[in-house]
């Protein structure tokens, strides 16, 4: 069996092979043109095949929405030595039948240049393969240390390849304001920059001294929003309210609880106290920048963050106690629940689906999606409580922690070491969940907060091959671990071609 990843849910490989060419033309079934067109473009660096359309071409996309199993992501894939059949139920199954046929092709077929002397062989193969988990995500923090698009559109196409569904993009913190705002410039003008900062006590890693700064344009992300769904990945955007604010406060100190204080960019790592107010301008900007960000992303769900809020300023703000008065709250830690009702009510009228993350499974309103992260606990009560529930685990999916205890491994999160064979093990669904509960849990998804990781070869040393383990789990559900581990050996050929360093 050709080492795929994920491993599809019923493949046989009888003996023989289809041969690609300058001579192999493509048969277009009805709206399967973006999936042609994913096609050429995979393979035409490497190759140089230009796949022509034509109405007799050996090698057939088609859209038939009979096999109602294979759902939005599923697809059947059959190759002869004489032809190619990639059909889906969904446009999406498509895309991810043409990821399946990347990895089954030369490695060579991942080289971002001519690959002259290979011979394109296909294995003849009958694969129906259909996700366990509709979301198989990663996130990447961009607004600690910031990475230009360029290298996002990398990211996205690794994503891609091993079937990963969602692109969480972390946009703005404590540490700096990624999207620009229009009615709020100095979001990106002040709040994407800091500056230079003493170091803290030797070995803390508890400050960042070096300046650093970057944003987006508006252009720029919507066009990755386009490039990544044109690979069936959807960016979820992240933008944290009423914690982690720090970089907005720094361009707009009026939306705090001291108005007149002058704050700057955080420099340091960690949970920041500073808050946005309760007032009607803290809850007007907060909508304001919600409709841009749903006016660039699409996705169906938007994610607020909404964790690690300290309420210390409010309990001193007399802001704040004429709110908690007037909404009959009976301290300032009932404020954090009511704000996130406000703003995720908001986004519910606007018929998207707030995401937040957890930190106890029964703080976030009943209209929120759950993040997960910090006890495995957590997963159960959220799902219990009527949650969709995306299962964060920190202990099993935090990318930014170190792979191994070796100590020439390069800076990571303080923390436990989150091995390979840790990612793989775990189980999105709690074992304890009955068929309502586990029914509610949508998936996993991996995460890499950049505190310490500052440039694309570090973002990928920690991602892979953890995250090949995370698809394979999401996609494929409980696989053997020496299955696994036969299937990743073979598999990090195509990581070398690829580039990624994903050696010590």
């Amino acid at each position: 069996m050709p080492a795929l990843i994920p491993r599809p849910t019923e493949a046989a490989f009888p003996p023989g092979h289809f041969t690609l060419d300058h001579h192999t033309t493509v048969r277009l079934g009805t709206g399967t043109e973006p999936a042609a067109d994913l096609l050429r473009s995979l393979l035409a660096p490497a190759t140089g095949l230009p796949l022509l359309p034509s109405p007799d071409g050996p090698f057939t996309l088609a859209l038939d929405p009979a096999p109602a199993q294979l759902g939005d992501e599923g697809y059947a894939l059959t190759v002869t030595p004489d032809a190619v059949l990639l059909r889906a139920a969904h446009p999406t199954g498509l895309l991810r039948g043409i990821q399946t046929i990347r990895q089954l092709l030369p490695a060579q077929v991942l080289s971002a240049t001519a690959q002259p002397d290979t011979g394109w062989l296909l294995p003849c193969a009958d694969i129906t393969d259909v996700p366990r988990h509709l979301w198989r995500g990663a996130m990447l923090d961009v607004a600690r240390h910031f990475q230009p698009v360029s290298y996002l559109r990398r990211y996205v196409d690794l994503l891609a390849l091993h079937k990963i569904s969602v692109f969480h993009l972390h946009l703005t913190d404590d540490q700096g304001w990624r999207m620009p705002i229009a009615a709020y410039p100095k979001l990106t003008e002040i709040g994407g920059h800091r500056a230079e900062s003493p170091q803290g006590p030797a070995g803390t890693g508890t400050y960042d001294g070096t300046p650093h700064g970057g944003s987006y344009t508006r252009t720029e992300l919507a066009d990755l929003v386009r490039y990544a769904a044109a690979r069936g990945v959807t960016v979820l955007p992240e933008t944290e309210m009423p914690g982690h604010v720090r970089a907005a406060l720094a361009a707009y100190p009026a939306l705090g609880n001291h108005p007149g204080r002058t704050l700057d960019v955080w420099t340091r790592w960690g949970v920041c106290d500073t808050v946005l107010g309760v007032h009607d301008e803290a809850l007007d900007f907060c909508r304001t920048v919600l409709d841009e960000v749903m006016d660039v992303f699409p996705s169906p769900y938007i994610h607020i963050g909404g964790e690690e809020c300290p309420t210390a300023e409010w309990t001193h703000s007399p802001t704040a106690h004429h709110r908690m008065a007037a909404e009959g709250l009976p301290n300032a830690q009932a404020l954090h629940g009511w704000f996130l009702g406000q703003i995720g009510g908001f986004l519910v009228r606007n018929g998207r689906r707030p995401v937040g993350w957890a930190e106890t499974g029964a703080e976030l309103p009943l209209d929120f999606t759950v993040m997960t992260w910090r006890e495995a606990a957590h997963t159960l009560a959220a799902a219990r409580r009527g949650h969709p529930v995306v299962n964060a685990y920190h202990r099993a999916t935090y990318l930014d922690y170190a792979r191994s205890g070796d100590p020439h491994e390069p800076p990571a999160q303080p923390g436990a070491v989150v091995d390979l064979r840790t990612v793989h093990a775990h189980d999105p669904v709690p074992a304890e969940a009955d068929a309502e509960a586990a029914g509610r849990v949508l998936g996993t998804q991996a995460q890499l907060w950049t505190e310490f990781v500052t440039t694309p070869a570090h973002i990928e040393y920690l991602t892979y091959p953890r995250l090949c383990a995370l698809a394979d789990r999401g996609w494929s559900g409980t696989t053997d671990w020496t299955d696994f581990r036969t299937r990743l050996s073979d598999h990090t050929v195509r990581l070398d071609a690829l580039g990624i360093p994903h050696h010590p």
